[in-house]
């Protein structure tokens, strides 16, 4: 059975047709639910790189963790229903066996008829105004707390969670009052008595404040209980097979079809249709972005604000009306493929209503793609690349991609005659990893980069075989803590190979596991059932060139310097199920002998950095968000609430030096990217905005001054001619 194995994630990769995991077909099975049950076990029984015993411990974790999930701030069910449920506790394993839905049905019909009363208990507290002189306490630890046992101790819990909003609300409404009185106060020579009155005549009162609070706090509920109201039974059942599939490992998860399309959008960073983000607003489906580029840019008709009414193709005679429709089936209707067109019927943000055409095309996110800037230091010319993700199309990997984009960059940067370059992964959650391997080549002549492995299988080691090196001259590698998979993939070869230092957090995320994504409708003959969505899965685990993991651990930055995730838990060993740490032989590789001060330099900025005040300041205060992150316990009386406010303002004061902070540094942006903003104003503002954070980032300033402390021990290669493509 896993000997096939390899060859259905090839097949997958490429998009084949059919689907090779094993010869076996499932048919379609006229129950949906109970056919993604058989799919997904089947699957992951058989796929998975660590696959799990199906046994009564097994079901009591997915009977916790689907019903956190399901009301996290115990505010739906009562003990009594929890009583209900527990007959099946320990029975899970033995319905997922036998494709055995009643425990959700059971659960999924209690959750709608408590989301239901619940709709009536909110509306009635917040009829009635709250008491912020009596003293009282709100709880925020919801693991804590114990299912309400009647509605009188539900309509509590209710209640002062809803005061809790509010109270926040409140002292929103009397800032914002006080604000607004003192930016109106004229100098006192010139402020007369009938100025005096109108000010007082217009200061609201405490009661109509704590009346506009409640009121943003119903406005705020009402928004969620739409969406709420909006979600289908098979929205409710994908939550119940990920609280399934996630006691595997944090990382296999089970994609509706719209999850598994937004998934994509976000590996490929591209997709076909007008290039608008959309929200529903109550009934109403609101335009909030215009993507720059998009089809939607460059007609120039569709403005933010805008309210779609109703949608119609092309080749069709009468529109859909979509007001009140959920907002996936809208944006299924005005997407589309390249070429074809759609023809919105719009409530202007003048009130007018008026029909536009717009062509489909595709529509790339610009966010999610490599961008490079130049910069001056002491005399010396250096690039910054800026990498979000390892993004892929894995339909065709010659189109855009990671590894082609960044050497393109390069390239760029090399014309521009930089003498060192700043690779940024830092917030990089990872992506393709074919795509880390040509990266990690444009670095190095040739050699291993990274080793994986599958359960009884022998390892693989993917290597670089392009002896050609794009970029030859110093390297810097950022990271944080949420630099994971294939970005701690990328800075683990480049440390290895003494190619790279590395700045940046104690460890990286520890994302040591490969997934691939099956679309489940291959594995069904004849499939009547609609789109059964896609699984991600835990398929190996990788190790670096060294031999050791990532997982957990992460990796160990060369020079540590303190940021805001600091001493929050944020990382794979803070998850629930990760697969455990390993290690693995080492692969024979040359480690890179063209620095000759590689330690020197790191105990330089080793050094710098023990001193920077800056740092020291991002340190304490990384101290002070995760002492208000763990914070659980706030009062509900006003004046306390108040006076704990004020404090945390004071103390908060502390820490605005750090948006003061200053380099002398210039950030320019490249030749072809100049000519680009000229015609895109959008652009334009988000690279300046780039730019001047760029000139406030102490750890691109730290980057640099490695970068000019590193000596070759031969003069870079750095004319585009000397590149071997």
């Amino acid at each position: 059975m896993k000997g096939n194995y390899k060859f259905l994630l090839l097949a997958f990769l490429i998009a084949f047709a059919s689907c090779s995991f094993t010869s076996k077909k499932f048919d379609d099975n006229p129950d949906k639910d109970k056919l993604l049950i058989q799919l997904i076990t089947y699957v992951l029984d058989n796929g998975h790189f660590n696959p799990q015993d199906l046994n009564d411990n097994f079901s009591e974790n997915v009977f916790e963790d689907y019903l956190n999930q399901l009301d996290p701030f115990k505010r739906y069910f009562y003990e009594s229903d929890i009583k209900d449920f527990e007959a099946f506790k320990t029975q899970l394993d033995d319905q997922i066996k036998d494709y055995d839905v009643a425990f959700f049905n059971l659960t999924h019909d209690r959750l709608l008829k408590r989301i239901e009363e619940s709709k009536a208990i909110y509306a009635e507290i917040l009829e009635k105004p709250f008491d912020f002189t009596k003293d009282e306490s709100y709880n925020a630890d919801y693991e804590t707390l114990d299912y309400v046992k009647n509605k009188r101790e539900m309509k509590e819990r209710w209640r002062q969670q809803l005061k809790f909003s509010t109270i926040a609300n409140y002292d929103d409404a009397i800032s914002q009052r006080d604000t607004d009185i003192d930016s109106n106060t004229l100098p006192e020579s010139v402020f007369s008595a009938q100025n005096e009155k109108s000010a007082k005549t217009d200061k609201k009162s405490l009661a109509e404040l704590e009346i506009e609070a409640r009121e943003a706090t119903k406005r705020s509920l009402d928004e969620l209980y739409d969406f709420i109201d909006d979600r289908q039974r098979k929205d409710w059942f994908a939550v119940y097979i990920n609280a399934i599939v996630e006691e595997f490992d944090p990382h296999t998860f089970y994609f509706a079809p719209e999850d598994k399309d937004r998934f994509d959008v976000a590996m490929s960073g591209n997709f076909e249709g007008i290039g608008a983000r959309l929200q529903k607003k109550m009934d109403a489906i609101m335009v909030n972005e215009i993507i720059s580029g998009g089809p939607a840019w460059r007609a120039n008709e569709l403005e933010v604000g805008d309210q779609i009414l109703k949608v119609r193709q092309s080749n069709e005679e009468k529109p859909v009306n979509i007001v009140g429709m959920r907002l996936d089936d809208a944006i299924k209707l005005i997407k589309g493929p390249k070429g074809t067109t759609v023809v919105l019927t719009l409530k202007k943000v003048d009130g007018t209503i008026e029909d536009i055409s717009i062509t489909r095309d595709i529509v790339e996110l610009e966010e999610t793609y490599a961008k490079s800037s130049t910069v001056i230091k002491d005399d010396k010319k250096f690039g910054v690349i800026n990498l979000p993700k390892f993004y892929v199309d894995f339909e065709d990997y010659k189109n855009r991609n990671a590894a082609s984009d960044i050497k393109q960059e390069i390239i760029r940067l090399k014309q521009e005659g930089v003498e060192g370059l700043v690779l940024d992964l830092r917030n990089n959650g990872g992506g393709s990893l074919q795509t880390v391997v040509d990266i990690a080549g444009l670095f190095i002549e040739e050699g291993p980069v990274v080793q994986v492995k599958e359960t009884g299988q022998p390892k693989e080691v993917l290597k670089d075989r392009d002896k050609s090196i794009v970029w030859d001259g110093p390297l810097v590698i950022l990271v944080n803590e949420l630099s994971a998979s294939a970005s701690e993939i990328l800075a683990a070869a480049m440390q290895d190979y003494k190619r790279a230092i590395v700045i940046g957090s104690k460890q990286t995320y520890g994302k040591g596991t490969v997934q691939n994504v099956l679309d489940l409708n291959r594995l069904v003959r004849n499939n009547s059932n609609g789109d059964l969505g896609a699984l991600k899965f835990t398929t190996q685990k990788f190790y670096r060139v060294n031999g050791g993991s990532t997982q957990l651990e992460g990796v160990k930055s060369d020079v540590i310097v303190p940021d805001r995730y600091s001493y929050i838990d944020i990382g794979e060993k803070d998850q629930e199920n990760p697969l455990p740490w390993d290690k693995i032989d080492a692969v024979d590789y040359d480690v890179w002998g063209n620095y000759f001060d590689y330690d020197t330099t790191i105990e330089k900025s080793k050094a710098r950095m023990a001193v920077n005040e800056q740092l020291k300041l991002i340190d304490d205060n990384a101290k002070w968000v995760k002492k208000i992150r763990d914070r659980e316990s706030y009062s509900l009386n006003y004046e306390n609430y108040k006076k704990e406010m004020e404090l945390n303002e004071e103390e908060a004061k502390r820490f605005e030096k750090l948006s003061e902070y200053k380099t002398n540094l210039t950030f320019t942006s490249l030749p072809y990217e100049v000519e680009l903003m000229e015609q895109d104003s959008v652009l334009k503002e988000k690279r300046n905005r780039w730019h001047q954070s760029l000139a406030k980032d102490v750890y691109i300033e730290e980057a640099l001054n490695v970068l000019n402390d590193l000596k070759m021990t031969y003069a870079i290669k750095n004319k585009v001619a000397e590149v071997k493509n």
